[in-house]
Parts: structure tokens; C-alpha cells; sequence
């Protein structure tokens, strides 16, 4: 018997089959994958889009855009958001990481390994806010334990009235990689 997966809408944040803790072909039980998120966001405090926006201004959070290009691309992004993909997350925000994003651990109080670097608040951002919990408990595993993620994600800022840049067009992404 071949089992097909259910597809995913966005690849990123599973919006169709995943996270929906219907737990649809495992006898009413919910998925692993719905338990592991289920763990990850208890040890979270999400922030709404209006907190989200509200801890950057007043506490200087920095809002870390995961999500790929090709959802940048469809629908932009947040302005001043660090764009990190989910695959090189752990290598730019890891303070004693020498890989780690200039953008979130400037010169001036970024040395490597500086403590008040791990005192940082960040906010994860996905697509629609099920990989951003994910990413936001492995940052807490490095040591930012202010990390967390924006219930919803870039839809919920969006739907918000939040602030949006549009879209930019494929090869214009600037964003820094591991190799920068």
C-alpha cells in the first residue's frame, strides 16, 4: 500500500495538512509533528502583529523574516526585517557563531560570544506562523532566550495594516548568506 503525503501550500509553514492537529489517518491521534509544535510553542510567549511591531519600537526586537524568496517575491516583506532562511537560521544568530549576521550583533555590542548579545529579543517570522515556532525554540536551545515567533506570521502582520515593502524582484535579493 503506497500512503501519499498531503501536500503542503507553501513548503515552509505547512497552511494545508500540517499543523491542523486533526490528526487525520493516525486513529484520531495528532501527528508527531503536531506534538513537537505543540512543545515548541509552550515554552513560547507569541506575540500578536500589533505586539510584534510594539516590542521592535520599544523594546528594539529584531524581526527575522524565514520565509523563501519565492514567498519575498509574491508578496514582500516587512521593512527593517533581517532576512535569514530557515536552512541558515542557527548559523547567523548564534552569537558565537564567527557566521553570525552583522545585522543582528552590530560591532559596536556584538563581539564574538558577548553576553548581552543572548539578551537579544528576536521575532521569528514565517509565512504563516507554524516553522517560525519551530525556529524560534531552536534559538532559545542556542541561548536567545528572549526568542520567539509572530502568531500568524507574515499574513497575520499583513492582514494587520502593518507596514509592508513590496515585492522585490528575483535577483535583487540582497540578502547576507554564509558565504558573505
Amino acid at each position: 500500500m503506497t500512503v501519499t503525503p498531503k501536500p503542503l501550500t507553501d513548503g515552509n509553514d505547512g497552511s494545508t495538512g500540517a499543523g491542523s492537529g486533526d490528526g487525520a489517518g493516525t486513529g484520531g491521534l495528532p501527528s508527531r509533528v503536531d506534538a513537537l509544535l505543540e512543545s515548541a510553542r509552550s515554552d513560547l510567549t507569541r506575540l500578536t502583529a500589533q505586539d510584534a511591531a510594539r516590542a521592535r519600537h520599544e523594546e528594539g526586537a529584531l524581526l527575522v523574516d524565514i520565509r523563501y524568496a519565492a514567498l519575498r517575491e509574491r508578496d514582500g516583506t516587512i521593512p527593517g526585517a533581517l532576512i535569514v532562511e530557515r536552512n541558515e537560521l542557527e548559523w547567523r544568530l548564534d552569537p558565537t557563531c564567527p557566521h553570525r549576521s552583522p545585522e543582528a550583533f552590530p560591532p559596536a555590542g556584538g563581539a564574538l560570544g558577548d553576553p548581552e548579545a543572548f539578551e537579544l529579543p528576536v521575532v521569528v517570522v514565517c509565512n504563516e506562523g507554524y516553522a517560525s515556532s519551530l525556529a524560534a525554540r531552536s534559538l532559545r536551545e542556542l541561548g536567545l532566550h528572549r526568542a520567539t515567533d509572530l502568531d500568524g506570521g507574515f499574513q497575520s502582520w499583513r492582514a494587520a495594516g502593518l507596514p509592508v515593502s513590496p515585492p522585490v524582484a528575483p535577483g535583487e535579493d540582497a540578502r547576507p548568506t554564509l558565504e558573505t
